[in-house]
Parts: structure tokens; C-alpha cells; sequence
């Protein structure tokens, strides 16, 4: 049976997601510490707020607030009990507002990482790590999400037990990785191993990409490196809104709304299909964003010295996709000392 989301993704030259959880949140009145997935019980009229509020600004898509909701996040909270109760609440306050809409809007159930390191370096099994995505894939099922949205992923690992997991459910899956380490994730895959991954997936994603890490501009290096690749499976980008700055005891993001609709015209022109932002994107960052794509022609992708001009500096020289670079720092540890 077709899908709502895989009719979407379908029919759609591009597909606009929402921005962020947690700035939008701390906007609202969260704290630093807490964990968000809580208010689903305590305040969802805020987290509706949340949901509402990206699709008024004109996104089709919207995450859950359930990034945390996994077993192993929220036992640090005395909650791990709470990860499929939490999960389906996170994805019933999503089902409420996407239906008050005249147009389709997709629910998006959002799972990110358990935080655990994986055997052999760390204690977790691979037979835990599905357990655990499985029970909070249920959860965000059962309460309405249209489609699962695995996303600031690091390892190979845990891509892989989340893809088991989701076989278990019956819903469309996308997953991103978070590639803030030179170009790399934190576990060390670059653009390019991902795309080997997802295509050697018994039940690969609908859609996949990259989200968070540093800036626009390195993300969008990264996705221009998936679609070196050529995969036939679309490509999602959801880049933070420019760099994080510590202002007056506050995290403040630098990209201004202009500078997010730039970063969206070019990540569809370099391959993206569902574009949107990350950390710090805010409604009226999206609303630029939806306005930008709508009205500015498709062109060839940029350069990677436009996307730098555009949207400032990469945070490291090359991405790791290229060998020529990589045989040069290999030869450069490997030098003697004078």
C-alpha cells in the first residue's frame, strides 16, 4: 500500500521539513538539562505550538519530539520504562495538528541516537540496539506518524540496528547522520561510505541525508558528495542555521533567514529532495526558505566556492572523500621529525 509520505516524495520536486527541536523549545521556556520528550505530558499545547507553527511557515513535513524517547536516553532521566508511552504522545500531539490543515502534511517520527557505544569497543549489543529502536518505533506508529525519521546518527552500527528495527514496523523510514568532524562523522564515515551503507540495507530508507554538524556550507558539501554517488534513493539536507555562538549565556546560531533561503535553493540544486533546517532554524528561517524555493529557477549545483562565498567557510579543508588529500595527511604523520 503507498504511503502518504512515499506519495509525497513521489509527486514532489522538493518537500520543505521543518527547522528545530530544541531552540525552538528553549524559546518556549525549556531548560538546559531537561529532557523535552516530557512535555509531551506536561505541556502539550507548547509542543503543538512547536508543530504549528514550522507548518504555518510552510513546511510539509515535521518531526516529532521524540529524539530522546528511547529507553536508553531516558533511563538518565529514571524514565526508560517511558520510551513507548512518551513516543506515541510525541506522535498523537503531531497527528492532532498535521489533520487541521487543508493540505497534506506529514508527521514525522523522529528517533535519534541511544548515546550507548557499541560493542566490541563499548558494552551495547546489537540485539539491544534494535530492542530498543523497535519499542520506540512502535510507540511513534501507534500514535499516528506517518513515517520514521532515524536522524544524528554517527556510526555504522547504529544505522544498522535502527534499520532492523524499523523492518519489524510497518512505515516508510528516512535516516541522516551527522557529519561534524571534517567532513566526517563522529565514528569516522564520510559522505560517501554512507551512501555504501544505505545501499547494502536489507530495507533501506525512503529517503536519506545529513543533518546538524557544523554549518550550511559543510553540509551541503556533504550532500554534494552523496549525490557524487549517483544513489537512486533521494536525498534529504537539514543544515543548522550558521554557527553557534556563546552570547550573554545563551547558545545563538549566526545565520539569518536570507542566508537559510540561499542554503536551501542550493541544496535542491545540488540533489536534495527534502530540504530543511537543524539547529537554531527558526519559523521565520523557514518561511524564506519555502519563499526562496518556490520562486528561484532550478540551476546546476553550485561550486563549492560559491557555497563558501554564500554561505562562509567550510570548517575544514576537503570532506575526506578525497583520496589524493588523504594519501597527503597519511604521508604527513608518517614524517620523521627534523
Amino acid at each position: 500500500m503507498t504511503s502518504k509520505f512515499s506519495t509525497m516524495l513521489h509527486d514532489r520536486a522538493w518537500i520543505l521539513a521543518d527547522g528545530a527541536t530544541g531552540t525552538n523549545l528553549f524559546a518556549m521556556g525549556l531548560e538546559a538539562g531537561d529532557a523535552p520528550e516530557f512535555w509531551n505530558e506536561t505541556q502539550p499545547e507548547k509542543i503543538e505550538q512547536l508543530y504549528r507553527q514550522s507548518v504555518e511557515a510552510g513546511s510539509d513535513l515535521f518531526l516529532t519530539n521524540s529524539f530522546g524517547s528511547n529507553a536508553a536516553r531516558l533511563k538518565l532521566h529514571n524514565a526508560g520504562h517511558r520510551a513507548y508511552e512518551l513516543s506515541k504522545l510525541a506522535a498523537e500531539l503531531g497527528r492532532n495538528v498535521a489533520d487541521t490543515f487543508d493540505r497534506p502534511v506529514i508527521v514525522a517520527g523522529s528517533v535519534g541516537p541511544t548515546g550507548e557505544i557499541f560493542e566490541p569497543v563499548g558494552a551495547f549489543s546489537h540485539a539491544e540496539a534494535v530492542e530498543i529502536f523497535h519499542e520506540q518505533a512502535q510507540g511513534l506508529k501507534d500514535g499516528g506518524a506517518d513515517v520514521l525519521w532515524l536522524e544524528t546518527i554517527s556510526s555504522r552500527e547504529e544505522f544498522l540496528a535502527a534499520a532492523e528495527a524499523f523492518a519489524k514496523v510497518d512505515l516508510p523510514w528516512c535516516g541522516t547522520m551527522s557529519f561534524d568532524t571534517a567532513g566526517r562523522t563522529m565514528m569516522g564515515l564520510t559522505s560517501q561510505d554512507m551512501v555504501d551503507l544505505v545501499e547494502s540495507l536489507d530495507h533501506p530508507p525512503a529517503a536519506f541525508g545529513a543533518n546538524c554538524g557544523t554549518g550550511a556550507s559543510d553540509l551541503l558539501r556533504t550532500v554534494q558528495g552523496f549525490a557524487a554517488k549517483n544513489p537512486e534513493i533521494p536525498l534529504i539536507a537539514k543544515g543548522n542555521a550558521g554557527i553557534p555562538k556563546y552570547v550573554d549565556g545563551h547558545i545563538h546560531y549566526d545565520g539569518t533567514p536570507d542566508l537559510m533561503a540561499d542554503y536551501a535553493v542550493m541544496a535542491r540544486d545540488s540533489g536534495a529532495k527534502i530540504i530543511g533546517g537543524c539547529c537554531g532554524t527558526m519559523p521565520q528561517h523557514l518561511e524564506k526558505m519555502r519563499r526562496a524555493l518556490e520562486s528561484r529557477d532550478v540551476s546546476e549545483a553550485p561550486s563549492l566556492q560559491v557555497i563558501e562565498e554564500k554561505l562562509g567557510a567550510f570548517s575544514s579543508s576537503d570532506d575526506g572523500t578525497n583520496p589524493a588529500n588523504q594519501a597527503q595527511k597519511r604521508a604527513r604523520r608518517r614524517r620523521p621529525a627534523a
